[in-house]
């Protein structure tokens, strides 16, 4: 088939949870929609995995065609099916831009081919951008409030058996023990546990 000059090429993702679901409504509005607009659909992809499952091979390959310029506009039926999360969402968003893809959520109404869509893009991004603040202003204000208890931060203190070893030799009790290498009394059980 030759193409026109305004002929845009769509890459399709569809995608169910389960092995036992079908993704062929999701196919045949997007099919149908990619028709009304005299679109050439160049490949579908298709995973069956859920939304938390980071293992969808065909969103890689979907991903890896889009840094080959292999279409140029992707088309999901909605932001869940292709988006694990709002920030993967826009990130991913950013990418294809990157790339000069478009993208359209097709019962989103979420259409970035136009001036609207894009704004919604923004509006989208600022709202993740948002999230990762409180996100970030939370683990600090959880981090001050543990040191501000006393308790302590930071990958935990390696334990020199030897020491330790040398120290229950010379006959210090286990509370004695931990507390002259700073570490907890069970800790060092377990040292003496494993190495004595």
């Amino acid at each position: 088939m030759h193409y026109t000059l305004s002929m845009k090429r769509v890459a399709i993702y569809l995608r169910v949870s389960t092995e036992d679901q079908s993704c062929e409504m999701q196919r045949r509005d997007l099919e149908a929609f990619s028709k009304a607009r005299g679109w050439q659909i160049t490949r579908i992809y298709q995973d069956k995995a859920t939304g938390l499952n980071g293992n969808r091979a065909e969103f890689r390959l979907l991903m890896s065609d889009a840094k080959q310029r292999a279409f140029d506009v992707l088309i999901c039926w909605k932001m869940d099916r292709l988006f694990r999360s709002l920030k993967g969402m826009v990130g991913t968003l950013q990418e294809l831009s990157d790339l000069n893809i478009e993208f359209i959520s097709l019962k989103d109404n979420i259409d970035l081919t136009t001036a609207s869509g894009r704004l919604m893009a923004h509006i989208l991004a600022s709202f993740a951008e948002f999230e990762a603040s409180l996100i970030r202003e939370r683990v600090i204000a959880g981090l001050n409030n543990a040191k501000a208890n006393g308790k302590k931060l930071g990958r935990p203190k390696v334990i020199d058996a030897d020491q330790v070893i040398r120290l229950r030799s010379e006959g210090l009790s286990l509370s004695q023990i931990a507390k002259r290498i700073g570490v907890t009394k069970s800790a060092v059980s377990k040292t003496l546990k494993f190495y004595g």
